[in-house]
């Protein structure tokens, strides 16, 4: 396993503590959904959605998408009802 700054898959084991790749904060961002994020986990979602374009963009979808599924799950049983 390549242990350089320079390598492209984030194995530097400083860099991956300190910096998650975009992977991670996806599974980070799906894992937060079910189960409260630790503070750390939390600032290193955080740390890397202010450089990230695509994951902060893919963050908002979930939640969006989220709330969307909450909203739906509400409104069925009064839709039953009135049938």
């Amino acid at each position: 396993m390549p242990d350089s700054p320079d390598d492209p898959h984030g194995h530097d084991e400083s860099r991956k503590r300190l910096m998650p790749n975009c992977e991670e904060v996806h599974h980070l961002t799906m894992k937060g959904m079910d189960q409260p994020l630790s503070w750390t986990e939390r600032a290193r979602v955080r740390m890397h959605l202010v450089i990230c374009h695509a994951c902060t963009n893919f963050s908002g979808q979930m939640r969006l998408m989220r709330a969307a599924m909450r909203s739906l799950g509400q409104q069925e049983p009064n839709e039953r009802k009135d049938d």
